[in-house]
C-alpha cells in the first residue's frame, strides 16, 4: 500500500506524518487490497477556529474511496476521516464478495 500525504498552503511536520502514516495503516484491517491511500491537507479561512481540511482518498480495485473533514486539528479531522473510510471499506469488501 502507498501512502501520499500532501500538504496545500503549510508544511506538514514529521509529527503530522508519522500520525497520518500510522492510522492510514490500520485501514489494511478492513480491506488488504488497497492499492494508494492519497492524504491532502489544507489550511482553509485561518481567522476561523475549525480551519484544518483533510481529504483521504483510498484506491481499491475497480474503484475509489473518499472522505472529507474540517475540524480544528489536522489529526482529528484524519481520524475522522478514516473512521468514514473504514465503514465504506467494510461495505466494499461485503459488496466484492457478494459478486
Amino acid at each position: 500500500m502507498i501512502v501520499r500525504i500532501q500538504s496545500i498552503h503549510f508544511d506538514a511536520s514529521e509529527q503530522l506524518q508519522a500520525f497520518i502514516q500510522k492510522k492510514v495503516a490500520k485501514l489494511e484491517k478492513f480491506y488488504d487490497d488497497i492499492e494508494k491511500v492519497e492524504v491532502s491537507l489544507k489550511v482553509v479561512k485561518p481567522e476561523t477556529a475549525e480551519n484544518k481540511e483533510a481529504g483521504v482518498k483510498v484506491l481499491v480495485p475497480n474503484g475509489e474511496l473518499y472522505a472529507n473533514k474540517v475540524c480544528d486539528t489536522f489529526e482529528e479531522a484524519v481520524d475522522l476521516c478514516l473512521e468514514a473510510l473504514e465503514k465504506q471499506l467494510v461495505k466494499y469488501k461485503e459488496k466484492q464478495r457478494s459478486k
